[in-house]
């Protein structure tokens, strides 16, 4: 069988490197357009995901979208909060009242913000349960719906907009009304 002949053209470029120019050079091969082979590619792995994104109503897009919203913020609060952990230095004496005072309070605001953290991170663990169950989305309140514009503003809720509100005024008034 003879070789098919193929034109090579030369092209050189330049690439800077950290500040530094390196010359290179390529040899292009031309074919002709017949000669080019088409790959078949098995349904894999992508295809499946794409078929199963298709195939989702647009509730359960959005229900997928938030999920994916919560990992997201679950993972970089369990970042964050290990970072902290990691950087909170421990009893510190000075020899200044004044200074000591203030790196106690520094240590208890930072463990204050872990704390509601935590709380936090319990919160996306049940949005997430009650995602996976069917559950979510639904007032514990009223029974109603919760708008999705709610849920996407705030995930982790449970109450719909009017059970909230009205929640709250409750409180104002139990604190005495301020």
């Amino acid at each position: 069988m003879a070789k098919k002949k193929t034109k090579k053209k030369t092209v050189s470029s330049k690439k800077t490197t950290r500040g530094k120019t390196v010359k290179t050079k390529k040899v292009l091969k031309k074919r002709k357009k017949t000669q080019t082979k088409k790959i078949k590619r098995k349904p894999g792995k992508a295809t499946a995901e794409k078929t199963k994104k298709l195939s989702r109503s647009p509730k359960e897009r959005k229900l997928f979208g938030i999920r994916n919203k919560l990992l997201t913020q679950k993972e970089v609060l369990l970042r964050e909060a290990e970072e902290a952990l990691n950087a909170l230095p421990g009893e510190i004496n000075f020899p200044d009242m004044g200074d000591q005072a203030t790196a106690e309070a520094d240590r208890d605001f930072m463990l204050r913000l872990r704390d509601r953290e935590r709380m936090l991170l319990k919160k996306i663990d049940e949005a997430i349960e009650r995602i996976d169950i069917g559950s979510y989305g639904i007032c514990e309140g009223c029974g109603n719906e919760i708008g999705f514009k709610r849920l996407e503003a705030r995930p982790v809720t449970t109450y719909c907009i009017d059970c909230k509100t009205r929640q709250e005024e409750e409180e104002r008034i139990a604190e005495g009304g301020k």
